[in-house]
């Protein structure tokens, strides 16, 4: 008895790495993206509560620069916009992955002759 596998069988296992490899980077993006948000929130926050005439720097790579306030409070709501929007698009790819992950599994169990559990 052989206990190679079927070359559709070694695919669909490939397959299904290659998609929680990509899971696993998109989680990581998706906690980077959260994190930043907070990070931003948190500016725009701290901004808001000062003083109109506090004399506010921005950061720019090494080197500070003097701000004014509102227009970074701006830049700062529009980096989050850009942020919220970059994590809804990858939680709709990690539904995708998740999707196909499953749908993968289904195949794969149905390949090696395990009985799917029927739909309730």
């Amino acid at each position: 008895m052989s206990t190679e596998l079927p070359p559709q069988v070694q695919n669909q296992i490939a397959q299904l790495q290659q998609l929680q490899q990509q899971a696993q980077t998109l989680l990581s993006q998706k906690s980077q993206i959260e994190m930043i948000i907070r990070e931003t929130e948190s500016a725009v926050k701290e901004l808001e509560a000062s003083d109109e005439g506090a004399v506010i720097y921005k950061s720019v790579g090494e080197v500070l620069f003097k701000a004014d306030r509102a227009k970074l409070i701006e830049e700062l709501k529009d980096k989050k916009d850009v942020l919220d929007l970059r994590l809804k698009t990858l939680e709709k790819q990690e539904e995708r992955i998740q999707k196909r992950f499953g749908q993968l599994q289904d195949q794969l169990k149905v390949s090696l002759g395990q009985k799917l559990p029927e739909a309730a």
